[in-house]
């Protein structure tokens, strides 16, 4: 896994330091013990996304260099102080900037996963027996790289997610001037034509549901003639196959969206890192 690469960490975490709000510390004697380095705790959190274990666990693993209770102690800082999603949006701006995203075609579907934790934004899932789970549903350019996302309970239909998935795009700073948009049949609705129509989509392709016997097609937003017959999802399909390698993604043990989104604006980060990190030495930059 690329996160655990020591180039892609060093890089993600230049970056990340540089947005850390300064501590003030507001002891009136100062008589606080010395504060543990944020590169230390980055790290901790980082073995903690990548297998899924607990904070306690994580610990362990690093060795106890810090205490669990001091790591999730600067974690919700550092997400009361939106430093997750503030760096999620610098490295696909970096991203866009040096490579380019590729918005001519984009791809949005949902993930369900594990939250045996319960909490803010889970639901029974309806593919793990009831169990409690929770949700994203991930916008991504023609090429996979996440651009969007928003998070609920495993209970929640695609449709609903719709329109914050499309907004959390506008949250990032990127424009929503996208030719076209590709969605799977679980998107073939009226309401979902009219979303698209508001949020200024000239063109769509969403799988059509069949009935046994049925030719498979593709639905056109408005329709036109020569409209395209064949989807794009793989790519968003392949980038949530991707971010479910990440423990804390695939059975996540947050127990508030808050939390859940740090973890997959980390994922993400990492990702681009690592795609960034490619395209500089594949063309020796």
């Amino acid at each position: 896994m690329r996160a655990l690469d020591l180039e892609v960490v060093d890089a993600v975490w230049a970056t990340v330091a540089h947005h850390i709000p300064p501590h003030v510390d507001n002891h009136p004697k100062g008589g606080h013990r010395p504060r543990i380095d944020d590169r230390t705790c980055f790290q901790v959190m980082l073995v903690r996304l990548v297998t899924g274990c607990s904070w306690v666990d994580a610990e362990r693993l690093c060795r106890n260099v810090v205490s669990d209770t001091t790591v999730r102690a600067r974690y919700h800082e550092w997400i009361d102080a939106d430093l997750f999603d503030t760096v999620a949006a610098h490295a696909l701006a970096a991203f866009d900037r040096i490579v380019g995203l590729e918005l001519d075609d984009i791809a949005v579907d949902g993930s369900i996963h594990k939250a045996p934790c319960g909490g803010e934004g889970t639901g029974k899932s309806p593919v793990d027996r009831g169990k409690l789970g929770h949700k994203w549903s991930l916008a991504t350019d023609a090429k996979g790289i996440p651009i969007g996302w928003a998070l609920d309970g495993a209970n929640r239909h695609d449709i609903p997610l719709l329109a914050p998935t499309l907004d959390s795009i506008r949250g990032h700073n990127l424009d929503l001037d996208v030719e076209r948009i590709h969605l799977d049949k679980g998107y073939d609705a009226s309401t979902v034509r009219a979303t698209l129509i508001e949020y200024g989509f000239s063109d769509a392709v969403i799988d059509k549901k069949r009935k046994p016997g049925d030719p498979k097609g593709v639905a056109g937003v408005p329709a036109k003639a020569g409209s395209h017959t064949m989807g794009l999802r793989w790519p968003v399909e392949r980038t949530n196959s991707w971010l479910s390698n990440y423990g804390q993604l695939r059975r996540s043990t947050d127990r508030t969206i808050a939390g859940r989104n740090a973890q997959m604006c980390l994922a993400v980060i990492f990702l681009v890192a690592a795609k960034l990190i490619d395209h500089r030495n594949r063309f020796n930059l």
